[in-house]
């Protein structure tokens, strides 16, 4: 399956500081790099800037973060910070196949 870095994608970063942890993509910068956030430590308002070969795509989409993103409505920290501990909860944030 090829791998499509879309708006509202969750990720798990592999690399740096940040690694193991799960975030969402807020832009898509080219098909080098995107950022992301997750909203604690990584705010909208100063997402990430992570190279993709950094980030593993995961099963899941935030479809309605997603949707806002692109219409350029207001997203905030918390609807990220509770759809990731949401996804988490559930205890299946796994990794896409390749």
């Amino acid at each position: 399956m090829a791998n499509t870095f879309n708006l509202g994608s969750v990720v798990i970063s592999t690399a740096g500081r940040d690694s193991g942890k799960s975030f969402v993509i807020v832009r898509v910068l080219d098909d080098s790099y995107v950022y992301i956030a997750d909203g604690s430590l990584r705010r909208l308002a100063k997402p990430k800037k992570k190279k993709i070969k950094h980030i593993t795509l995961t099963a899941h989409m935030l479809d309605g973060i997603g949707e806002k993103l692109k219409e350029g409505k207001k997203v905030f920290d918390a609807e990220i910070r509770s759809a990731l501990i949401n996804i988490k909860d559930a205890g299946s944030v796994k990794q896409e196949e390749e």
